[in-house]
């Protein structure tokens, strides 16, 4: 029974947590007056989170530092001038698909996403570049002079001599202080991105190594929050390291897993071992049987009390080793179902429970997912895209059946087969892979987002001699030939099921619902010239280039994503055209969106708009064909749309 307060509210401590949701990594830990550790907040973070410019004040407290780590946080708050544009030649499925291929920087990727997929991510899966002590193909300019380096860093005495060696400083070894800061300078800004596109029961999983799981950890305490940690799986890779290694035979690596918001619950399907357990039958399903009982053996020192009581069975009371596992109301229920099997020989009783594979919709046992993942290993993850691709084109990607386990898992009891997956370090498109496979498996409707840089093959490599400029080019052409894999192997599954059953039924919804496109949007500066961002830089010889505003090599569907983004509206939603009055016109999501960018619009063509009643309608500011129709059009759409929310490029 809880106690009465007898006091007003603890406003700090409520402020406190209201910030902490906002702002997780501005939370730490300080002394108060008896030297007690206490909730705080950072305020010289706060300031940097409401800051576009760096903000100096650092204070002794609990915390992970290194050199460049405000540069990271402000890089990652800095908006940029950049846009998305449409390349329809290398898209699958460009009008109907729901999938997404961001060729790009993924820091300037998160950014642009940031209005259209704010909060709306269900999962996402990285394998980021491991902090081996090569460079970083990432241009975040966390460059620093060796003099800032050495202030910073502390690589000078007392007396200011240099404790400095440039060749280090070069090749970022392992030796180097700059090792693991600009890796967690790499990380920070992205994963703090990543967390604002989760949903609240959102999930991250991030594959990493030794180098770096301690730190990795840590800033994900910061920007997450240590409470919203849920694992630190450790994933058996490799059969074995061979016998050349020094100390231990290292044959696993690790997945960090952190939640947005608090989760209630987490569950997994069954692995294929686990299925095997289930080999008996009954009246009704698979069934096997489970422990109803706590043996003494695993039971806690003392029993609960509201778990320790009689089963009437056959007039004879039959009572657990030291409790059941269960309340009475639920095993009751059990026993009054004929779910609850009870076997004596001589003075011995054993007492368990049916456990059936499904229940009464069909729909497979779920369980609790286990910390330690026994493969699926590294040599699964070559045999998946050597088969589609070609042998050593692609190195060291991580197994189809890895991402499909952890896209499985089913959060707070939901059992929903959509969401959106997001890996924004795409490299050959593993993820897109499994969440293809995923849905012709069981019929969901999981979307994927992919972002890759189009980082150059090298000329040596298999990859180059196969005609592939990028890894961005291995990723796109993965996922076109993965998906006529599937879609092959899914018609092949059909052809053997006897027509007319519901069997072959649902087969054929899944092969005819089957979402294997992607829409390739490529991150470029933005559509509008220097003029519209910066006029009082442009000099009046200049104001007579740059009166439309608009870069002169961009398509009017270049400004149509631009607008997207700018309203956030959903990147794959369908875009139709049609032609009214002479003017070509965008309708995107059947009415949610009308844009036209023709010159020479006129007030008949406006009314004609109108008449339509789109939610939101968008022009160029040198669309119309005079002042007067720019001053019209609201008044227009004010008496005959008025709800159409209006705005010009």
């Amino acid at each position: 029974m809880e106690k009465l307060k007898l006091h007003s509210p603890d406003i700090t401590s409520e402020n406190i947590e209201q910030i902490a949701e906002l702002f997780p990594n501005c939370v730490t830990e300080t002394q108060d007056t008896d030297g007690k550790l206490k909730r705080a907040i950072d305020f010289d973070l706060l300031r940097q989170e409401l800051s576009g410019d760096l903000v100096e004040g650092p204070q002794e407290r609990y915390r992970l530092d290194w050199p460049g780590k405000r540069d990271a946080l402000v890089t990652a708050n800095t908006p940029i001038e950049k846009t998305l544009r449409p390349c329809r030649e290398e898209s699958v499925d460009f009008e109907t698909t729901q999938n997404l291929y961001v060729e790009g920087d993924n820091l300037e990727a998160l950014k642009l996403l940031q209005e259209t997929y704010l909060n709306k991510v269900k999962m996402i899966y990285i394998d980021p570049p491991y902090n081996t002590g090569n460079d970083f193909i990432y241009d975040d300019n966390y460059s620093m002079t060796r003099g800032e380096y050495e202030e910073e860093s502390g690589e000078k005495d007392e007396e200011g001599n240099r404790n400095f060696d440039a060749q280090k400083w070069q090749q970022n070894s392992s030796m180097s202080g700059r090792f693991h800061s600009e890796w967690l300078s790499m990380m920070y800004p992205r994963l703090k991105l990543a967390r604002s596109l989760l949903r609240e029961d959102g999930i991250v999983f991030i594959s990493i190594d030794d180098g770096e799981i301690t730190n990795l950890r840590r800033i994900c305490d910061e920007i997450f929050g240590p409470e919203q940690f849920l694992e630190e799986i450790i994933w058996k890779n490799k059969y074995n390291a061979g016998a050349l290694t020094k100390g231990f035979s290292n044959v696993h690596e690790y997945i960090l897993a952190y939640s947005k918001g608090p989760l209630q619950n987490i569950a997994a399907p069954l692995s294929e071992d686990q299925k095997k357990d289930y080999s008996k039958r009954d009246e009704k399903h698979s069934v096997r049987g489970g422990y109803l009982t706590q043996p003494l053996a695993t039971a806690s020192k003392d029993p609960r009390p509201n778990l320790v009581f009689p089963i009437l069975h056959n007039g004879e009371e039959i009572w657990p080793d030291k409790q059941w596992i269960w309340s009475k109301d639920r095993v009751e229920k059990a026993y009054e179902n004929n779910e609850v099997v009870i076997n004596k020989k001589g003075e011995k009783i054993s007492v368990r429970v049916k456990q059936y594979l499904r229940d009464e919709d069909g729909r497979e046992r779920l369980t609790k997912p286990l910390s330690i993942f026994v493969g699926p290993f590294n040599q699964e993850g070559t045999k998946d895209i050597s088969s589609l691709i070609g042998r050593g084109v692609f190195g060291f990607p991580k197994p189809v059946a890895l991402s499909a386990r952890l896209f499985s898992c089913v959060i707070n009891d939901n059992e929903d087969k959509d969401g959106i997956y997001l890996d924004f370090f795409s490299g050959s498109a593993t993820t897109a892979h499994a969440v293809m496979a995923l849905n012709a498996e069981d019929g969901g409707k999981r979307r994927h987002i992919q972002v890759q840089l189009p980082e150059p093959c090298e000329e040596k490599s298999e990859a180059f001699k196969a005609s592939y400029a990028t890894i961005a080019e291995i990723g796109k052409e993965r996922i076109r030939r993965a998906a006529a894999k599937i879609r092959a192997d899914l018609q092949a599954k059909i052809d053997k099921t006897k027509q007319g059953t519901p069997e072959h039924q649902t087969l054929l919804d899944r092969l005819a619902n089957l979402d294997t496109g992607f829409r390739v949007l490529k991150i470029d500066s933005s559509n509008m010239a220097d003029v519209y961002y910066r006029p009082d830089e442009v000099s009046q010889e200049g104001l007579a280039i740059q009166v439309e505003n608009i870069k002169s090599d961009r398509t009017p569907e270049d400004l149509l994503f631009q607008v997207l983004l700018d309203w956030g509206v959903d990147l794959t939603l369908g875009i139709k055209t049609e032609t009214i009055a002479d003017k070509t016109v965008y309708f995107v999501d059947g009415n949610a969106l009308a844009a036209c960018f023709d010159t020479g619009v006129d007030e008949d063509f406006v009314k004609e708009l109108a008449k339509r009643a789109p939610l939101r309608a968008v022009f160029r500011d040198a669309s119309f064909a005079s002042d007067a129709v720019r001053i019209n059009v609201e008044q227009i759409f004010h008496a005959l749309s008025p709800h159409t929310e209006l705005k010009t490029l």
